[in-house]
């Protein structure tokens, strides 16, 4: 498998593009807005003017857009990329969505001899740039195997979850536990600040320990250099939580802390903060 169609040039997907190409595939690309795909034009990825042109004779078909209803849009209807893609093709959707969207997904291909797989990704744009994703994939375990290889030139920490829909639901518990460590790691900021530390030894200290995550060495340190430039939007992080919420209230499951970060997110998305990245939600604690 050496051809690919990739849909949707963002801040994650620039990236993804990059290193299938540095592994040798030929990837064609699609995006609403030719200009944010300048840049991997000039380095060799082929532009095609609508969907069907880029999935057409495709081995490989991958989308990361923005929301479930971008999803729908690129995946159905006659200008679809289920409508227009041949027989066998493998369509990866790495954008994190309804696990019942990708559910319906499945089945559609199915239904036209194509090969479907949920795969979101963890990481971002840090992790989409240097190849070190963590990718969750979700639907045919033998389906998995034959993409694997498209799989490892985008990321390190790569596992089959289950069956179709598994691989979102497995981002889902994924946002969960940032919402509550991306909020420790500003409380702790916060409380450090309070009380005259030095907040770098704080970080540097706290980060080797138990304390220790992503978030903290990452977003603590892009908050204590005042970058609040998005490696991940807030609102997307918005959407992600939104739809964990969802299902986590179709199984009866009440997850307090979720509810809480999502309704401070939605705070700084109304004060026009939806644009930054997630370690943005320092902002709250600044206001206080």
């Amino acid at each position: 498998m050496r051809s690919i169609g990739f849909i949707g040039i963002g801040v994650m997907g620039k990236h993804m593009v990059r290193n299938l190409m540095k592994n040798g595939y030929e990837v064609s690309i699609y995006s609403r807005t030719k200009s944010k795909a300048k840049e991997v034009i000039e380095e060799g990825a082929l532009w095609c003017d609508d969907i069907k042109s880029c999935v057409n004779n495709k081995d490989v078909v991958i989308t990361i857009v923005g929301y479930p209803k971008d999803v729908e849009e690129v995946y159905f209807g006659e200008n679809g990329i289920i409508e227009n893609s041949n027989k066998g093709t493998i369509l990866i959707d790495m954008t994190t969505t309804s696990p019942k969207l990708s559910e319906r997904i499945y089945e559609e291909g199915m239904k036209k001899g194509l090969l479907a797989l949920d795969a979101p990704v963890s990481g971002g744009d840090i992790g989409a740039k240097n190849g070190t994703l963590s990718i969750m994939v979700g639907g045919d375990e033998e389906v998995f195997a034959k993409a694997l290889d498209v799989f490892k030139a985008m990321g390190t920490n790569i596992i089959y979850e289950g069956k179709a829909g598994a691989g979102q639901h497995t981002k889902m518990a994924n946002q969960i536990a940032i919402a509550g460590t991306i909020a420790g790691t500003c409380e702790a900021i916060a409380y450090g600040r309070a009380n005259g530390l030095d907040t770098r030894k704080m970080l540097n200290s706290i980060s080797e320990g138990a304390a220790g995550s992503w978030q903290l060495k990452n977003n603590g340190k892009n908050i204590l250099d005042e970058n609040l430039d998005p490696g991940f939007y807030i609102k997307h992080f918005i959407k992600d939580m939104k739809i964990a919420n969802d299902e986590a209230e179709g199984r009866k499951l009440s997850l307090d802390i979720l509810k809480d970060v999502l309704k401070i997110y939605e705070e700084l998305e109304n004060e026009g903060m939806g644009d930054l990245g997630t370690q943005a939600l320092i902002k709250y604690y600044s206001k206080k």
